[in-house]
């Protein structure tokens, strides 16, 4: 066994697990319950919009909707999160949200619904995810020592979630009503924020500075810019979003629709969260001496999601890479949050976490636009190709940057010294 190794087994012996940390728990449970509110929320609302007769436009509207607020004010959210800390602003969202999802239930259970009033509602909705998802990153190292297997433990829990919520909200909408779903989206909600609410007797010091609100957001882009390897991941990533993630989605599922049926693609769209569970899993037990090359190293696999369609493979081969994918992707994001979390003082974590969320999510939607039209000027294989091998391209430009290179693991102890800075 190398010094390198026998450094890394004596941390993982060391540090105690993060179950054994109510705080964590807490917050464990809080983040499982939003992310099968989240998980819901996209059944429940095509149900309710495409039962109202507004069509598949409607269905883009209302998304739209709820989106934009996320987009336009996730960079204030991480401000007002180092403001009022994470914890305040996290359950006060969540109050929001189960506010706005019982409104939707009421509306449509009287059967007064306009396509005005879910977009309404939704976007208030939307604001409040914004002022919530700053405040994730920087409440990891405050729950648990372990922030890697702290990590990982959610990571696999978004997995599960994502598998479950669709599947308990088409349910909900078959067996009961869709008003009734947006309850129970609701009352998850709730569960949220009861999860979060003891979390706020955390020694969290509040920012009491006066500086305005641009002032605090240009601290927060100083500490963002200051890190090569932060500006360059968001950068690459930013790409990766528009030609593989935004095209990705929608025209892989209409091709494996196309090639191996409803029910196919629904059983490879599970060996896909499969593989993320799997990720998760490795996340807790792998810990590199350079992370973020370790992961983006996963994140080579990725490239088979689009490049199964493309090439019409097999069910059996298709299902496999999307296991595997899932797997690289997973990893991939527990090395990366864990690099964040442990090299970015507390102080401004929430608005470094922002710029993250911002660069990460922003041309999502663009890539998802652009590739429907793109799809029917060359093909759809086509264009699932071409993110196949932009894919591969773009991590091999995130590892030939020096600093994401040289990143090592933060060492032990090390977020101690992150909040005292």
């Amino acid at each position: 066994m190398t010094t390198n190794d026998t450094t890394v087994q004596r941390e993982r012996n060391s540090l105690p697990s993060p179950w054994r940390s109510p705080r964590f728990r807490l917050f464990f449970t809080a983040r499982s319950t939003s992310l099968l509110a989240d998980g819901m929320l996209m059944v429940s609302l095509t149900t309710a919009v495409l039962g109202a007769g507004y069509g598949a436009a409607g269905v883009g509207y209302a998304l739209a909707a709820w989106m934009a607020p996320i987009v336009l004010l996730v960079l204030f959210g991480g401000v007002f999160a180092d403001r009022f800390t994470p914890q305040v602003m996290m359950v006060g969202a969540d109050v929001v949200r189960m506010v706005a999802m019982l409104a939707l239930a009421a509306l449509l259970a009287v059967g007064d619904m306009r396509l005005w009033h879910m977009m309404a509602l939704l976007a208030l909705s939307g604001a409040a995810t914004a002022m919530f998802q700053p405040g994730l990153a920087s409440l990891v190292p405050r729950v648990a020592e372990d922030i890697q297997r702290a990590n990982a433990l959610l990571r696999i829990s978004e997995s599960i979630c994502t598998l479950l919520g669709p599947g308990l909200s088409g349910l909900l909408v078959a067996y009961w009503d869709v008003a009734g779903s947006f309850v129970v989206i609701a009352a998850f909600y709730a569960c949220s924020a009861l999860g979060l609410a003891p979390l706020r007797k955390l020694g969290t010091a509040r920012d009491e500075s006066d500086e305005p609100i641009l002032r605090r957001l240009a601290t927060g882009w100083h500490e963002f810019r200051s890190r090569s390897w932060l500006w360059g991941v968001i950068a690459v990533w930013s790409v990766y979003g528009l030609f593989v993630f935004g095209p990705a989605l929608p025209l892989g599922a209409a091709l494996l629709t196309e090639q191996h049926g409803a029910s196919g693609y629904g059983w490879i769209a599970s060996a896909d969260g499969a593989g993320t569970i799997v990720g998760g899993l490795l996340g807790m037990r792998v810990r590199p001496s350079r992370p973020l090359v370790a992961g983006a190293c996963a994140m080579f696999f990725f490239s088979l999601n689009p490049l199964a369609p493309a090439l019409g493979w097999s069910f059996t081969l298709t299902a496999l890479t999307g296991v595997v994918a899932g797997c690289g992707f997973a990893f991939w994001g527990v090395m990366w949050a864990t690099s964040v979390q442990s090299h970015i003082p507390l102080a401004v974590l929430s608005r470094v976490s922002a710029y993250d969320v911002a660069g990460s999510i922003m041309v999502i939607p663009l890539g998802r636009a652009l590739s429907g039209p793109a799809a029917e000027s060359v093909g759809a294989d086509r264009v699932l190709l071409f993110s196949s091998v932009m894919g591969l391209a773009l991590i091999a430009v995130m590892l030939s940057v020096p600093a994401v290179r040289a990143l090592r693991r933060a060492p032990e102890g090390a977020e101690d010294r992150l909040r005292q800075r």
